[in-house]
């Protein structure tokens, strides 16, 4: 009688659980290419390993956006929201932040990086430029974040090259 029991709490809990992955509709491999991201993070300076600050990541809506709060060593803060966009096939994030700066990207993932991209802009030089960052997954499990902005003529200029470490739990004794 027992084994009977437990044999169909099993077979709900299968059914169950392949009918939430079916009413599921953000749980496709492009919606998950940048859960790579997601975490907390001890963000340090690529070059020097100095703080830059801390990030904590998270799946949100049923999965379908990822949320980025970031705060700075120097108390500067800002949020993105990022999700995979069906109708375009691309990954979109917009960022804002406590200065009031606004920024929207959009690209993809290829291979271990997601690579997003601003619309092209003109600044007060009268030059057209791009926003681009690009999130790596290192074999390491950290994550390096390189915003580059793209200038005529293939001049580049870096705004911001950190790594991302994950912070480490540690259980109450």
């Amino acid at each position: 009688m027992h084994r009977s029991l437990f044999v169909l709490i099993l077979l709900f809990h299968f059914v169950g659980q392949a009918q939430n992955e079916q009413n599921c509709n953000c749980c496709s491999q492009n919606h998950r290419a940048f859960d790579f991201w997601v975490g907390e993070w001890e963000v340090v300076n690529f070059q020097d390993g100095s703080l830059a600050g801390s990030s904590v990541i998270n799946k949100e809506e049923g999965g379908c956006v990822i949320r980025e709060n970031w705060t700075s060593a120097k108390a500067y803060t800002g949020t993105s929201l990022n999700f995979f966009n069906a109708q375009t096939s691309e990954w979109e994030q917009l960022w804002i932040d406590n200065a009031g700066a606004s920024l929207k990207l959009k690209g993809n993932r290829v291979n271990n990086k997601m690579i997003l991209t601003s619309d092209e802009f003109t600044k007060s030089d009268g030059k057209k430029y791009r926003n681009r960052i690009i999130w790596t997954k290192n074999d390491d499990g950290t994550v390096r974040q390189l915003w580059e902005v793209l200038g005529e003529g293939n001049s580049t200029s870096i705004v911001f090259d950190g790594l991302y470490r994950k912070v480490q739990k540690t259980k109450n004794r």
